[in-house]
């Protein structure tokens, strides 16, 4: 069985982010209008607590030379596509275990599909997961929300 797109191109180019001193935070292949979308996040190590700084622009166009040829060898897409490289922002989505980890302690905001204990949004410190759930401290206690419920989690960055 073929592996997702994502999942392929994370796999090839995951060890090129990791040789220039960056975290590849996640990577998206979708649909945008009549276009498709390969959407490649960076991060770098110590930048979410603010001990180094964060992706630049700069950043972004080097990680983007070094895997064109990669992409382009492996041809892990058919037909046309942009890429795109950027960095995942203050506010930023979790999605993989290693985010929920890296997260742990900061303001969220987590939504879901359908009601968990009458409410669908909830807000508060990410408290970390638990086999499949996602613990939030919120003001009326610990929110355990499972995993298959939660539509989106992202920081929030208090302006």
């Amino acid at each position: 069985m073929k592996k997702p797109i994502a999942q392929q191109v994370w796999e090839l180019t995951e060890p090129t982010a990791a040789s220039l001193g960056f975290t590849l935070w996640d990577v998206e292949y979708v649909k945008e209008g009549a276009d498709w979308v390969l959407r490649l996040t960076l991060d770098k190590p110590g930048a979410l607590s603010g001990e180094a700084p964060g992706i630049s622009i700069d950043d972004c166009e080097v990680f983007h030379r070094a895997i064109d040829p990669i992409l382009d060898e492996a041809d892990p897409i058919e037909g046309s596509y942009m890429l795109e490289v950027s960095s995942p922002g203050v506010e930023r989505v979790l999605t993989r275990p290693e985010h929920f980890e890296a997260c742990t302690g900061l303001e969220v905001i987590a939504r879901c599909f359908t009601a968990v204990n009458g409410a669908r949004v909830f807000q508060g410190k990410l408290a970390g997961m638990k086999e499949d759930m996602i613990l939030i401290e919120t003001e009326a206690g610990t929110a355990e929300l499972p995993r298959k419920a939660v539509s989106k989690v992202e920081t929030v960055f208090a302006w």
